[in-house]
């Protein structure tokens, strides 16, 4: 596989900037330490807003090899909209990724499939990798079938860019904080179906290319089944990425069950 498999920790609303600078640094360390190569594994943190310029300043002094993102962006550039952040703003902090349309924001905040694909557009503009997040709930599932929502999903976000660098996460609503993971088979139909969707917007190439990652209760004891897919290039973490041992752990997917 050409795909650099990605290891990405969402911290949602979660650690403070100083503790952000120790979770970095003790990450760092720990990965250092187990002497883990980020050139067959990206590892990227997403910290919250206030955050960032920490992260960012601790990885730029010290040279760190970990990559960093940010949990939203808004649509627009800039004006009357209060509480918001540009893509300007997070392109200044070197910033490389942004997660769009977590479900969280989907069901918490109101975002719909056309604002998320605002948002992807406005991430591609200021050259952040956006990180676009798809999924289902288990009555969505149930309903009209597995994988037929995040292509929906994917296919609105993909209408609305020119083909470009983007990750696309699938998140099995029904699974994440439940600690029941969709199994590595099913992962992967999901991927490959999110995979086909992207052939059929943008072609085989950019199929290819794009990296499809699975999130959904991910821990150390369970990455190693899903990155056996052929089509999953990684994880969407969420709690378990404010753990550094566990989160390490399962970067190192690779050292610790031999692939």
């Amino acid at each position: 596989m050409t795909r650099t498999p990605l290891i990405a920790g969402n911290w949602k609303m979660n650690l403070d900037h100083l503790q952000a600078i120790a979770t970095v640094q003790k990450l760092a360390w720990t990965l250092k330490d187990a002497r883990h190569d980020h050139a067959d594994v990206e590892v990227a943190v997403f910290p919250p807003f206030t955050d960032l310029r920490s992260v960012q300043t601790l990885i730029s002094a010290d040279k760190l090899p970990l990559a960093f993102g940010a949990q939203d962006l808004s649509q627009f550039d800039s004006g009357a909209y209060t509480g918001d952040v540009s893509g300007a703003f997070l392109a200044a902090l070197d910033a490389k990724y942004v997660i769009v349309g977590h479900s969280e924001r989907r069901t918490m905040h109101g975002e719909t499939d056309e604002i998320v694909a605002a948002k992807t557009a406005a991430a591609v503009k200021h050259g952040l990798v956006p990180v676009v997040c798809v999924g289902e709930t288990g009555e969505q599932r149930e309903q009209r079938g597995a994988g037929v929502v995040p292509v929906e999903q994917l296919q609105v976000v993909l209408g609305a860019v020119q083909p470009s660098e983007i990750v696309v996460a699938y998140e099995p609503v029904w699974a994440i904080g439940s600690g029941q993971a969709a199994t590595a088979e099913q992962a992967q139909d999901e991927c490959a179906a999110l995979r086909r969707g992207i052939a059929a917007a943008w072609g085989d190439q950019a199929a290819a290319d794009t990296r499809v990652l699975y999130g959904g209760s991910v821990k150390s004891g369970n990455i190693a089944g899903f990155l056996r897919e052929p089509d999953v290039d990684g994880a969407l973490v969420g709690g378990a990425s404010l753990d550094v041992q566990e989160f390490a752990a399962i970067a190192r997917f690779q050292q610790h069950v031999g692939l």
